[in-house]
């Protein structure tokens, strides 16, 4: 077996895309699976997906009413957080309405505006 060790954000090789190629087009039945056991259900039963997931953060500057601002800093400490969350939630129950490509705000729901401001 061939192993690679690549810095993160480091190129892949035209070798080391080869080989991806290659194993992406391997078909199930030639996989040798003999060192990896088939688990029982029941190793799945606590299993949480994305567990250990933390999405890449990016600074921002935005520019936001003053009494919302307000809201979230006499909640205590972490404001910044619990509004990245509640965008999180909105964007999620959005995704999964499937309404994510409407132009429209939701009528059943109170609407966000995010506006640009001119440089």
């Amino acid at each position: 077996m061939t192993r690679y060790e690549r810095i993160p954000g480091t190129p892949l090789t035209p070798e080391q895309r080869k080989e991806i190629e290659a194993l992406r087009n391997m078909p199930d039945s030639e996989i040798d699976f003999s060192d990896a056991p088939v688990l029982p259900d029941s190793a799945w039963a606590n299993a949480v997906r994305g567990r250990f997931y933390r999405p890449v953060k990016k600074q921002v500057t935005a520019r936001l009413d003053a009494d919302v601002i307000d809201w979230l800093k006499k909640q205590g400490k972490g404001y910044q957080s619990r509004m990245n969350a509640i965008l999180r939630r909105e964007m999620l129950a959005s995704l999964k309405a499937g309404l994510e490509a409407q132009s429209g705000p939701r009528s059943s729901e109170r609407s966000l505006e995010l506006r640009a401001e001119p440089g």
